[in-house]
């Protein structure tokens, strides 16, 4: 997926034909800072995250081995000890989601198919997110008695609300491209793949072509006045103002319009 010039997008590994795409638990673990969407290409301006399987993501991979989930107890193992082992286990994929969050670039999900589960909790993590018609959406793990944890149940209450996150996370229940759309999942809804990678890639060119710094700034404190109060984020943006309005790309900016003209914007 293309991300705008100097960009970068990640697909999942190719799937044979008729596979569904699995988030494995091992590939959350480990450090937060070394998956791409955390730490993307230092001259990219916006990351797209998608699929290149028949489907966005299926889920978590229950089985396996190694599988925190369901690797079956050492013999005279300690459970306090093992429930340590797997509490330090969702914490490392919690941190790898959080990571995505936390890229300092925007992240725009761009979801085909089904997204099941993990997906749901990858996507809701992601500043922007878009679908093709045929995408449907399912948090499946009440219906595995599991309690969600990767953080569907703290972000997802924040962009659909809270009775529609509950709907979601209570009833297992699957919801179209267009439901999606209407409770405020996703942001727009394409036809086809075809035409959601090329609306993505075209938005995020266009992300690509702003000022860095703006980009950035913009999505640093649309995340911390998320968490605090209207007049703190106020505050806080005063002072981020403060240190970095007077930049050379806001006289870019300003000759450019005078001038009628694209402006050219410094890189990072």
């Amino acid at each position: 997926d293309a991300a705008g010039p100097g960009g970068r997008g990640l697909r999942g590994a190719p799937q044979p034909p008729g596979a569904a795409q699995r988030a494995q638990p091992g590939l959350l673990r480990g450090d937060p800072a070394r998956h791409g969407a955390a730490r993307p290409h230092p001259a990219a301006r916006a990351v797209v995250l998608s699929a290149a399987g028949p489907h966005f993501c299926a889920g978590i991979e229950l089985g396996g081995p190694g599988n925190p989930l369901t690797a079956p107890p050492a013999r005279g193992a300690d459970p306090t000890a093992m429930a340590e082992g797997l509490r330090r286990a969702i914490l490392g994929m919690q941190a790898a989601l959080t990571a995505v969050e936390l890229c300092r670039k925007p992240v725009i999900a761009a979801v085909h198919g089904a997204c099941v589960g993990g997906g749901v909790e990858l996507v809701a993590a992601c500043d922007i997110r878009y679908c093709s018609r045929d995408a449907t959406f399912v948090l499946k793990e009440v219906d595995m008695a599991i309690v969600a944890d990767l953080g569907a149940l703290q972000r997802l209450p924040r962009i659909v609300g809270y009775g529609n996150a509950a709907d979601l996370a209570l009833t297992g229940r699957r919801i179209t491209a267009a439901e999606a759309k209407e409770m405020g999942l996703v942001s727009r809804v394409f036809d086809s793949k075809q035409e959601l990678d090329a609306g993505v890639a075209k938005i995020a060119k266009e992300i690509s072509e702003k000022s860095a710094n703006a980009v950035l700034g913009t999505k640093a404190v649309l995340l911390r006045s998320r968490d605090i109060t209207v007049e703190q984020g106020l505050e806080h943006v005063a002072t981020w103002n403060s240190g970095m309005l007077r930049s050379n790309d806001l006289l870019e900016a300003i000759k450019a319009f005078m001038e009628k003209r694209k402006p050219v914007f410094s890189k990072l």
